[in-house]
């Protein structure tokens, strides 16, 4: 597949490394059937540019060149309060010269607040223009218009990216990942059995879905929830898939079954921390020195440790877990992490 006719932005000049993990995998192998687990490597997405980088990174690629070809002079996107990709949309916009505004929705009753540390930290640090706090379930296309509205009452334009980046122009960063991946296989002579990855607004997901079938990529891909289980979620990444495949023009049909989601692992509430996602970050911190997040990447690690504990890979299986970052917000959560303040059970 061609991307080249698209407009990029490029923020990372490598190729985010594939490392195993031995330690990981041998700690887990403890605690599986027979005591036989996979064998789990991890693409550091973590490691992408506008440090502390993450899967948006590769998004905004796309959509920031999107922006700047439409002579926009600020982004206004949307998240969460400790919202990484709000967070590295930012850090694309001052690079670039631009202003940029946030929508936060409060998805959790009382959990903004303007003074916390973190990726809010980061908001602050790095300048941005306005945020507008808005109440959990609010429609947040009808508040990013509002917002770009306001900018153009200044005599300036704004482009509106959706929570996440998630849209066809934004999934064609992880097409890329998918070629990346590719080719770094080939070069490395590996061949995985499996991809684990997050599966939250569904640009990461729908985007590597679609990069993997116009790539002829036969590895099966899971997407762990990270904010629904697979009978609301499947839909989402179905749907961004199959848009991302005809933005590229590939004729590919996005079937139910190229899309497979697990559910289980995000309770109570999206962001809110359970107990198997502090042994997930636990674990592969203290094996491996590797940090994850507790909204993100820790729930989708204590997706594949369950996974794996159920017996869902083969034995010995060569599984490779996508790390999309968030390293800031895992600040937040210090007490949590380190056991110092009790959690749910799931």
């Amino acid at each position: 597949m061609d991307l080249s006719r698209f407009p990029r932005r490029r923020y990372t000049p490598f190729a985010t490394p594939i490392e195993p993990l031995p330690r990981f995998s041998a700690a887990l192998a403890a605690s599986c059937p027979g005591g036989v687990g996979p064998e789990v490597w991890i693409k550091r997405d973590d490691m992408l540019g506008l440090f502390p980088g993450g899967n948006k990174t590769r998004k905004l690629e796309f959509l920031v060149a999107d922006a700047l070809a439409q002579g926009a002079d600020t982004l206004v996107t949307c998240g969460a309060p400790q919202s990484n990709h709000c967070r590295i949309t930012l850090a694309a916009a001052v690079k670039e010269g631009l202003r940029c505004r946030f929508v936060i929705e409060e998805r959790v009753a009382g959990s903004y607040d303007p003074h916390a540390s973190g990726n809010h930290f980061m908001f602050q640090l790095m300048g941005v223009e306005a945020i507008t706090v808005v109440p959990g379930g609010s429609d947040m296309a009808a508040a990013m218009a509002q917002v770009a509205a306001d900018v153009a009452a200044l005599g300036r334009k704004a482009y509106i990216i959706p929570g996440g980046g998630s849209n066809a122009i934004g999934g064609l960063g992880y097409v890329a990942c998918a070629q990346e991946l590719q080719q770094q296989c080939f070069d490395l002579g590996l061949r995985f059995n499996r991809v684990v990855v997050g599966s939250g607004s569904s640009g990461t997901h729908g985007g590597l879905v679609a990069g993997f079938l116009g790539n002829h990529i036969d590895i099966p891909i899971v997407g762990v929830g990270v904010s629904r289980d697979p009978a609301n979620q499947q839909p989402l990444v179905l749907k961004e898939a199959q848009a991302v495949c005809d933005l590229l023009g590939i004729g590919v049909t996005v079937r139910p079954e190229d899309v497979t989601c697990v559910g289980g692992y995000w309770q109570p509430k999206y962001s809110v921390p359970n107990a198997r996602m502090v042994e997930a970050v636990q674990m592969l911190a203290r094996t491996e020195g590797i940090p994850l997040d507790p909204v993100y990447t820790g729930k989708i690690m204590a997706g594949l440790i369950g996974l794996a504990r159920e017996g869902f890979f083969a034995p010995g299986e060569r599984v490779l877990f996508i790390h999309t970052g968030g390293l800031p917000s895992l600040h937040v959560y210090e007490d949590v992490v380190l056991g110092r303040t009790e959690v749910a059970s799931a």
